[in-house]
């Protein structure tokens, strides 16, 4: 049978190791706040980026093998920026309404719900999204790795 004296130990250790594993997880969401900021501002400044068609700042953000999902179909970088420079596609403003910021590692998955006001083929259109962006770090400097849009049913 368990004196007193040795179950109150063991409760004791048990409450530490319970306490370490809470300070540890806490200390890893704390970590991981400040790269959400940091996705969060760089997301700000893209969307201002598309509106202003700055396709030179957006082709140092866009990576190399980067792909966009739009409601008329996918495409890669070149493409994106073609439609950016050429006006196919003005992004004027993005309402953003809710935003979260997941970290695995040296990927960041945001999720934007916005209001865009655009103009698509000459035709100014406002549409209700759910957008997907993915940024990968490379050499120290985020990039964007994919811009998906999915229309969502309310407003």
């Amino acid at each position: 049978m368990i004196k007193e004296n040795q179950l109150n130990k063991v409760l004791r250790i048990g409450v530490l190791l319970l306490f370490a594993a809470i300070v540890s997880v806490q200390e890893s969401f704390a970590q991981n706040i400040p790269v959400q900021n940091e996705i969060i501002e760089l997301s700000k400044n893209k969307w201002q980026l598309m509106a202003d068609k700055d396709v030179e700042a957006l082709d140092k953000l866009f990576d190399e093998q980067s792909v966009f999902v739009h409601m008329g179909g996918s495409w890669g970088k070149e493409q994106e920026l073609g439609i950016i420079e050429s006006g196919g596609i003005h992004y004027k403003k993005a309402d953003v309404h809710e935003v979260s910021v997941e970290v695995i590692n040296d990927t960041a998955i945001l999720l934007n719900r916005i209001t865009l006001l655009a103009v698509v083929g000459g035709n100014e259109v406002t549409n209700p999204f759910m957008v997907t962006e993915v940024y990968i770090k490379k050499g120290g400097d985020w990039k964007l790795g994919s811009l998906s849009f999915t229309r969502l049913m309310t407003p």
